[in-house]
Parts: C-alpha cells; sequence; structure tokens
C-alpha cells in the first residue's frame, strides 16, 4: 500500500469496558490527512470516550490505534501529544488571569539563561497565528478576550506543540455566528495545509458545511458513515436516533395574554463583584416564548439565578403573577408564583446525583402532599409518581432506584425536565435546556417547551443556541455586556442581524 492510502489515525476493534457498562464495542475509525472527519452520536454513544482514548486519556480495553500506520501505545496525553494528536476541549483549558503566550506554553516551557523566554513564545504564536489566520496577540489577558479569541488560543495551543491532528469537541457551542464562520474558515485552512481534524458535534446543519466525511456512533457502535454531498439533517439524525426525527419545531402562531413576568431596571453582580446586569428591562406573557440569546458571558446567567432567587439583586424589581418577587427565596418564587426552573447546570442546581431518580423527581415538591403528610413522607406516593414520569417523559433509567447521577447526560435533562414540567405552572424558566443532549432529547424537550405555551404557561429561554432561539421564540431578547440591546418579533428576526447584536454591533443596514 502507498503511503498516500495509509490514515493518519485509525482505531481498530477498538473496545472500553466500564463495569457494567460497555461505552466502546469494536470501534472502527480512519482519519486521513488533510481531511475533517465529522464524528456524530447521541449523548451515551460513546463519542467521547473514543476520544479520551485516542489522547490518552483512557486505555482501550480491546483493540488498537494507528497513527500513520503504526500501532502505537498512548497511557497519557503526553505519549498523544508527542504523536502529533492535540484537542480542543469543549470547555476551555486556559487560565483567565495569565496572557496568551503564558497559557500556551503551560507544560511546555521555554527557558533562556534560567528564565522564562516569553519572548520567543509570543514570536512563535505570532508566527502561526499568521500563518493559519488566527488573529491573536500573545500578550493578550485571556480574561480580556471574547470567547471566540479563547477559542482561537486553544488551537493555537495544540498547533504550538506541533500536532497535525486536531480533535475538536462541541467547538461551537458558544460561538456567535459570525464567530462560527470564522472558525470553519480556520479549520478549512488547516486541513488545506494538511492538518487533518475529527470535529465532534450535534448541529447537523455544521456538518453538512465543514466535514468532509461522517462517521456515527450509536450505543458505543459505528453504525455507517456518511457523505455530506448526499447526506441531509434528516438522514443524519436517522442514523443517529435509529428512527425518524422531526427536527423542525411545529407550533402555531401565539396568543398571548396578560404579562406573568415582569423585570424592571433589574441590576445584579457576578461571583467576582463585577456588574452583571445593567437596568434589564422585559416582560413575558402567558401563551409566548421569550427568548434571550447571547454569547454565554454576558449575564443570561446571573438574569436567571435572579428571576429564580439563587442570587441577590441590587437595584430592580421582579414580578410574578403581579406579586413583587425581588430577592424571594426559590422555594417562594417557585411556590408561590407557580413557577418551574430548568437550570442550565443540571449537576450543580437541577439534581443530586447520589439521590435515586424517584426522589430527584420530588426534589421541591417532597414536602408537599400528597407526597408528605406533616412529617411523614409517602413512599408509596412518591415511587408512584415517579413511575409514572419516567415513562410519560421516555427517562432510559434501570429503576427509579437508580441514582440520578448513573444516568447519561440526556436522561439527566429529562428527568429534570420531567420534574419541573409535570406541575401546573404558569411561568417555565429553561435555561440552555438542550445544552449537550442528542437530537432524539432536543426534539422531545423542544415539544414539551412548545406544548406548555399553547397551555397558556408563560415561557422564558435562555440558550446560546441561535437555532434554538429562532426555532421556539415568538420575541427575542438580545443581550450584551449585561444589557438588552434588542428585543424583536421572532417573525422579524434574522440570524445575520441577530448575530451582529450578539456581537454588541448595532447596524441600521441590516434588519434584526
Amino acid at each position: 500500500m502507498s503511503t498516500e492510502n495509509i490514515p493518519v489515525l485509525e482505531t481498530r476493534g477498538i473496545t472500553k469496558r466500564f463495569p457494567g457498562v460497555v461505552a466502546n464495542e469494536d470501534v472502527n475509525l480512519t482519519l486521513h490527512k488533510g481531511e475533517i472527519l465529522a464524528l456524530l452520536g447521541e449523548n451515551g454513544a460513546g463519542k467521547s470516550t473514543l476520544m479520551n482514548i485516542i489522547y490518552g486519556l483512557y486505555q482501550p480495553t480491546e483493540g488498537e490505534i494507528l497513527v500513520n500506520g503504526t500501532p502505537v501505545q498512548m497511557n497519557n496525553p503526553s505519549d498523544a501529544i508527542a504523536l502529533g494528536i492535540g484537542m480542543v476541549h469543549q470547555h476551555f483549558q486556559l487560565v483567565p488571569v495569565m496572557t496568551v503566550a503564558e497559557n500556551i506554553m503551560l507544560g511546555s516551557e521555554s527557558v533562556k539563561n534560567g528564565l522564562l523566554d516569553t519572548r520567543a513564545v509570543a514570536a512563535r504564536i505570532s508566527e502561526l497565528s499568521q500563518r493559519y489566520n488566527l488573529d491573536i496577540d500573545p500578550y493578550a489577558i485571556i480574561e480580556d478576550l471574547p470567547v471566540g479569541a479563547r477559542q482561537r488560543v486553544e488551537i493555537v495551543k495544540t498547533l504550538y506543540r506541533n500536532a497535525d491532528i486536531l480533535i475538536l469537541d462541541e467547538p461551537t457551542a458558544v460561538l456567535t455566528p459570525q464567530e462560527i464562520e470564522g472558525l470553519f474558515e480556520v479549520m478549512t485552512l488547516l486541513k488545506n495545509q494538511g492538518k487533518s481534524i475529527i470535529f465532534i458535534t450535534h448541529k447537523l446543519k455544521e456538518v453538512l458545511q465543514v466535514a468532509d466525511r461522517i462517521t456515527v456512533l450509536r450505543q458505543g457502535k459505528t453504525v455507517g458513515e456518511a457523505d455530506p454531498e448526499t447526506a441531509t439533517q434528516n438522514s443524519l439524525a436517522a442514523l443517529m436516533v435509529g428512527r425518524e426525527v422531526i427536527l423542525t419545531v411545529e407550533k402555531k402562531p401565539a396568543n398571548p395574554q396578560g404579562v406573568v413576568l415582569a423585570v424592571e431596571d433589574l441590576a445584579a453582580r457576578n461571583d467576582l463583584g463585577d456588574p452583571a446586569l445593567r437596568g434589564v428591562s422585559f416582560d413575558v406573557r402567558a401563551g409566548e416564548i421569550v427568548g434571550v440569546a447571547g454569547v454565554q458571558g454576558n449575564g443570561q446567567t446571573e438574569l436567571v439565578e435572579v428571576v429564580t432567587g439563587l442570587r441577590h439583586a441590587d437595584a430592580g424589581e421582579v414580578h410574578i403573577n403581579g406579586q413583587r418577587m425581588t430577592n424571594a427565596t426559590p422555594r417562594a418564587i417557585t411556590q408561590a408564583a407557580a413557577s418551574c426552573h430548568v437550570p442550565e447546570d443540571r449537576h450543580a442546581y437541577g439534581m443530586v446525583s447520589p439521590y435515586p431518580v424517584a426522589e430527584n423527581l420530588v426534589l421541591n415538591t417532597y414536602n408537599l402532599v400528597p407526597y408528605s403528610h406533616g412529617i411523614n413522607v409517602d413512599t408509596r406516593a412518591i415511587r408512584s409518581h415517579a413511575t409514572e414520569l419516567v415513562k410519560q417523559y421516555d427517562v432510559r433509567t434501570p429503576s427509579i432506584d437508580t441514582p440520578g447521577g448513573s444516568l447519561s447526560g440526556g436522561n439527566q435533562q429529562k428527568m429534570v425536565v420531567a420534574r419541573e414540567f409535570s406541575r401546573d405552572l404558569n411561568l417555565l424558566i429553561a435555561a440552555q435546556p438542550t445544552r449537550g443532549i442528542d437530537v432524539g432529547s432536543i426534539e422531545f424537550i423542544h415539544n414539551q417547551i412548545v406544548a406548555k405555551r399553547d397551555n397558556g404557561v408563560a415561557v422564558l429561554l435562555i440558550s446560546s443556541e441561535l437555532d434554538e432561539i429562532m426555532a421556539l421564540s415568538d420575541r427575542i431578547a438580545v443581550m450584551y455586556k449585561g444589557e438588552i440591546i434588542g428585543i424583536v418579533p421572532r417573525a422579524e428576526a434574522t440570524r445575520e442581524g441577530l448575530g451582529l447584536l450578539m456581537a454588541g454591533v448595532k447596524d441600521e443596514r441590516v434588519p434584526v
């Protein structure tokens, strides 16, 4: 075989077993020089496990990895880096208070006369930045950079270590549409200069736009490959899930009624004590979905926390159903105001991982009839309730006694959604409701949100996924640096206009 036909990376029969779970089973994958390979699969399909094996974080139970046709043993990421493999994680591995150069040299320090040679590192970064059109200032402080620039720093970090194979894990999750286009330009340039890329994502439209070839995993196994030239979003979704998936959100025009949530001149600080909300005002009416768009880190998290009682407001007012709820307790807001909250961080705020599924499904109602009578808990009522919700919301769990933390990410999210949506509601607050979950679970949760709207519930939707905001919302508010800089009806919104607002740009020539 000529060297031209030898893959730069190949997995043969990779199997990885954990106690009671087979995460990967006989997985075969090939990556060629100068190719972008998209890796698709549901939550729990084994994508992350496979990438962690390739990057040396896990060792396979069976099978082998070949780099440029040679079998290799990777016991840790250092072995992978030495073989020219770099990984850009979904959650950036950067130290905010350090410069770009200092972050990039961490673990690979350049020393001259006993001192760190930052100047030489900066020169190398500038050269890489220019060669790959990455536009990075080596002396910039990480915390001062926008999200898109931080991602470019992560890419430069892999190139600085001479990576020829790049693994990009959900690289577009927190980017604006313009930043996503910029990333795709960088990926194409890297490919054209001989780099090989594994692109992990759940956004099917992006896969079809940038990939040269697509490999799909389902239940830990390779179930097929697809050609972006002939594949469609629907065919890829069906291959991932094993059934037809309706990707478009079907909903009737909204019929908004009275104001349920009214926020006026809200101000609050973040965990560092810096202003996070600066005079935020808006309302949400019964029977409508108001989507809040924006790059993560522009005050959306703090807004949700203030409205749900998890963060103190320094100024302004929050009214729910006409009741003043400013700085009320989460329990008062949940019960007195008949609201529910699907948090963006399900592990921190949405569940107790060691608790069984049954108990997680009554975390905010365990003290109410029929689940308790005085100081006595009615275990039978809790178990009956859990059995019903697990079936209704398709929470895939071995048992209602299984710890919530042992479920896959998508099923953890469905468990949280089942608990929150199953009560009589006036207000639904959903923050990043489909983050990191697969197309099948996304379809289900979107349908549930629209059903609540159609039943007269006021819905506040916060998402960094612009497609999700545009698919579900009746009105769209855009946040930038703690302010709402525009609220537009969905019918008048465009991706380009919203993307500009998300970047803080108001351009009268572009309709929003």
